[in-house]
C-alpha cells in the first residue's frame, strides 16, 4: 500500500476495486471526474499509475495494492478505508476474472482462486462496507456482475455461475439495505474492450481479438448513471447487448449453453466478428 495522503477534503469518498485497468478503471476515473476521492484497488503496481491518473481530476487518492482474493488482501482495503477516517459515500465491488478452457484441462487451484475473488471477497468486502454504510444511514454500492449471469457459460465453466451469485446477492442485499437508506446497484456489462478475456487465455475463441465488444467508457457510464439515481441493476453496452439480456430470460438454459459453447471452446483461425453476448 503507498503513503496515504494527509489533510481534510471536503470530496465524497469512494471505494473501486479493480481499479488498475479495464472497466474499474473507467468507473475509478469518472468517479474522480465528477467528484469524488478514492480508496482505489488492484493487485500490481498498475494502481498506482492509475492513481496518477485520478489526481489530475483533483481526486485524493489512497492506492491500494492486495489481492482480493486472500483474505488478508480484502483486510488491507478495508483497512485503508477506515484509515482515512472518512465516511464512505460509494463503494464500487468490481474486481473479478474468468478463466478459459475445457473443465477437464484447467487448473483447480486456478479455479478456487477465481470463486475466492469473484465470490468471496464480494460478499467479505461486502460486509464491511455495508454496516459501515447502514451506520451512517447512507451510501451507494455498486457491484459487476457479468451478463454471463443469465446463461451457462461451457468453457469458461466456473466464471458464469460466480456472476450469477454476485448479481443475486447483490440484489437480495439491495431489499435488506434499503430501510437502512443505502441502495445497491448491480452492473451486468456484455463483452467489453477490455483485456479480461485475454488474461482469461480466450484469445483463440470468438471472444479474441476482432470480436465485436462494447466501449468501457460506455460500460461503466452506464454503471455509474444506474448507481446515482438507485436502479437496482443496468445491462452494460450497446442496444445488443441489452437485447441479448432481454433474450436470455426466454430462452433455454440448454441452448444458451450450447450457443455459448461455440464461442468460448479454443479453436484454430481467425475469431468472429459476431457480437459476443456476454
Amino acid at each position: 500500500m503507498s503513503t496515504t495522503p494527509t489533510g481534510p477534503s471536503e470530496r465524497p469518498l469512494a471505494l473501486v476495486t479493480g481499479a488498475s485497468a479495464g472497466i474499474g478503471y473507467q468507473l475509478a476515473l469518472q468517479l474522480a471526474q465528477q467528484g469524488h476521492d478514492l480508496v482505489a484497488t488492484g493487485r500490481s503496481d498498475g494502481v498506482d499509475r492509475a492513481a496518477a491518473d485520478f489526481e489530475e481530476h483533483g481526486a485524493r487518492v489512497y492506492p491500494v495494492r492486495a489481492d482480493l482474493a486472500e483474505r488478508e488482501g480484502v483486510d488491507a482495503v478495508w483497512e485503508a478505508v477506515q484509515a482515512t477516517g472518512r465516511p464512505l459515500e460509494v463503494a464500487v465491488l468490481n474486481a473479478g476474472r474468468s478463466i478459459g478452457g475445457a473443465f477437464l484441462d484447467t487448473d483447480l487451484d486456478d479455479e478456487l482462486a477465481l470463486v475466492d475473488l469473484n465470490v468471496t471477497s464480494v460478499v467479505h468486502l461486502a460486509k464491511h462496507v455495508a454496516r459501515h454504510m447502514a451506520a451512517h444511514r447512507r451510501g451507494r454500492i455498486l457491484i459487476t456482475s457479468s451478463l454471463s449471469a443469465t446463461l451457462p457459460t461451457p468453457y469458461e465453466t466456473v466464471y458464469g455461475p460466480s456472476r450469477a451469485f454476485t448479481r443475486m446477492f447483490a440484489l437480495g442485499l439491495r431489499e435488506e439495505l434499503k430501510e437502512h437508506g443505502v441502495s445497491v446497484t448491480t452492473l451486468l456489462p456484455g463483452a467489453t474492450d477490455t483485456d479480461f478475456h485475454s488474461r482469461a487465455g480466450m484469445d483463440n475463441t470468438a471472444f479474441g481479438p476482432g470480436a465485436k465488444k462494447n466501449s468501457r467508457v460506455q460500460v461503466a457510464r452506464q454503471g455509474l448513471e444506474a448507481l446515482l439515481a438507485g436502479r437496482a441493476q443496468v445491462v452494460g453496452g450497446d442496444l445488443a447487448t441489452r437485447w441479448a439480456y432481454v433474450k436470455h430470460r426466454f430462452l433455454a438454459e440448454t441452448y444458451k449453453a450450447a450457443r455459448h459453447a461455440l464461442k468460448a471452446r479454443p479453436r484454430t483461425g481467425s475469431p468472429s466478428t459476431a457480437p459476443a453476448e456476454r
